[in-house]
């Protein structure tokens, strides 16, 4: 299936009314106020705001009655005294006792009084009773400009999963699985140390779940992800130099991607090219250069790929045919990637690209970049071999932007075309998560291989779209977070395909606490391929998979 271009025309289209500014209400009239009948005010816990109407998240303030100031009384004439006129000092504590009377029954309280008594009567999943707004972040200076930031982030799955034909678990057939495992689950320490100088570490593991082993030792152990630093060269954010083991890529924003705030339950995998076979989990010992300059967002890297003989996988065989990453060749990776804000820019604190920004920011860019390396991929023989470039390039539209300020709903889509050379009809099998098989009985087994793998990475063309929509936040009440469905979809066009590979997924957020805590709840659907008599690679049924997950993001 061949796109058209127009898609991303429409995607422009839909997104042009939604960047709008907020509209003062006029000024009052200056003239004086005439008396008026008594009205009930009450304010709304989340945005401060005064309404006359009661609703959810607002609590009464009182009664308010609008009433004309009088002019005061011209001096009296005579100077001795008044008949029955009281002496000044008991005047006033009279005119104090009526104005205490005339007082309305429920006056405003101080701002923290009305959201500390909603919490105390609320107490919804979103309710914390932190004493500092960031309790994990400990400030080095006065302003909070330099700091230390510790973070963790765990996701947790319950699946039930259609297995692909030929799927066995420890030696016996496996038509499903249902199992609970750790999607991914990570310490993160990073800082502000100076005004320049920026350093992230991340440490954890991925993937464990029952079956979850290497060499026969179910005691993975976790590993460092990423650590590297920065040095800001511009007083600004122009022109920021790092480097170490970094995520930082070129392609696209999912090849960049901050994984706890994804708006659809799991990344697009496919969109990090080179994920485990000459990378680190898509980290590469790399030195970066990246900066926001007027409304350009961009990065260059020159990354030094691992071997594929050091990826935890017995490399696969060179073909005469089809392409394979190469076992003695060993070259560096030259990658870019650029973004041009027509609205606001994006947060600069790190290499990390936002998945969803749940209301708070107004962002429409378009997306291009590529990653280059000589030699990566060969055909032929070992004695020989052919050797092949990696060659990728992308272009893409994303928007995310708020539809209802006040009830806090939004809009987040991209769309996006991948053209992708590993070399002539390179494939490669991946699943999303762990595997739920760790074998196959070769009689009754598809292209796609055991478990959930189907055919995710090759050497051709790929449309990747997502939409959602987050819905009021008072749906549930308030205080018990908000919802988010969304779709996506995965459409390639592989050589070694004869037949579109399309996969959808469709899902739903509870955000609990925006990212910090939330529940998915997920459904995708994978084709299966077989070869049939002429060789041809086609699709000939498809499977399901069904993924509960709590994540924990702080």
């Amino acid at each position: 299936m061949k796109l058209s271009f127009s898609f991303i025309f429409f995607f422009c289209l839909l997104s042009i009314p939604l960047y709008a500014k907020d509209i003062t209400a006029s000024p009052h009239s200056r003239g004086m106020p005439t008396p008026g009948p008594a009205i009930e005010l009450y304010v709304d816990i989340n945005t401060k705001q005064i309404y006359a109407e009661p609703g959810a998240g607002r609590i009464r303030i009182g009664s308010f009655q609008q009433v004309a100031d009088a002019p005061p009384s011209p001096p009296s004439p005579r100077t001795g005294p008044v008949p029955n006129e009281l002496p000044a000092t008991q005047a006033a504590e009279v005119r104090r006792t009526s104005q205490a009377a005339s007082a309305p029954a429920n006056p405003i309280s101080p701002p923290d009084e009305p959201e500390k008594a909603l919490q105390q009567k609320t107490k919804g999943f979103a309710y914390s009773n932190w004493k500092e707004k960031d309790p994990f972040k400990f400030n080095l200076n006065e302003d909070g400009s330099q700091y230390l930031k510790l973070g963790f982030l765990n996701q947790l799955w319950l699946r039930y999963e259609q297995n692909n034909p030929g799927s066995t678990i420890l030696g016996e057939p496996a038509g499903d699985t249902t199992d609970i495992g750790l999607r991914r689950t990570r310490l993160v320490l990073h800082g502000q140390l100076t005004d320049r100088v920026y350093f992230y570490t991340q440490y954890g593991m991925n993937n464990f779940n029952f079956l979850a082993q290497m060499n026969g030792n179910r005691h993975i152990a976790a590993y460092f992800h990423d650590a590297f630093g920065e040095l800001r060269l511009t007083q600004g954010h122009q022109i920021i130099a790092g480097g170490g083991l970094t995520i930082a890529n070129g392609l696209s924003r999912f090849t960049n991607p901050s994984a706890a705030t994804s708006m659809t339950m799991d990344l697009p995998i496919f969109a990090q090219a080179t994920v485990d076979q000459t990378d680190l989990f898509s980290r590469k010992l790399s030195v970066y250069l990246r900066g926001q300059i007027s409304k350009l967002n961009y990065r260059v890297i020159v990354s030094d790929p691992f071997p594929i003989s050091t990826s935890g996988n017995s490399p696969v065989p060179i073909s005469p045919d089809h392409a394979t990453f190469a076992i003695n060749s060993h070259t560096k990776q030259f990658q870019g990637f650029f973004v041009w804000n027509f609205w606001e820019s994006e947060p600069m604190t790190n290499t990390f690209m936002q998945g969803t920004y749940l209301s708070k920011k107004s962002i429409l860019n378009l997306e291009a970049g590529f990653i280059t390396q000589k030699n990566a991929t060969w055909t032929g023989t070992e004695s020989t071999p052919q050797f092949h470039d990696l060659n990728f390039w992308s272009v893409a539209g994303y928007l995310d932007a708020p539809v209802d300020k006040l009830k806090e709903t939004a809009i987040s889509a991209y769309v996006g075309y991948f053209n992708l050379d590993y070399g002539p009809g390179y494939i490669r099998n991946n699943g999303t998560g762990m595997n739920s098989a760790n074998g196959i009985n070769p009689a009754g087994a598809s292209f796609n291989g055991a478990g959930n793998a189907f055919p995710m990475f090759g050497t051709g063309e790929v449309w990747y779209a997502q939409i959602g929509y987050l819905m009021d936040r008072n749906l549930l009440g308030s205080g018990n977070g908000q919802l988010m469905p969304y779709v996506s979809l995965m459409s390639a066009d592989y050589e070694r395909l004869h037949d579109q590979m399309n996969v959808f997924n469709v899902g739903i957020n509870w955000l609990l606490k925006g990212h910090n805590s939330k529940i998915t709840f997920d459904y995708q659907n994978r084709p299966i391929f077989n070869a049939n008599a002429a060789g041809e690679i086609v699709k000939t049924s498809s499977r399901g998979q069904f993924i509960l997950q709590y994540q924990i993001a702080f």
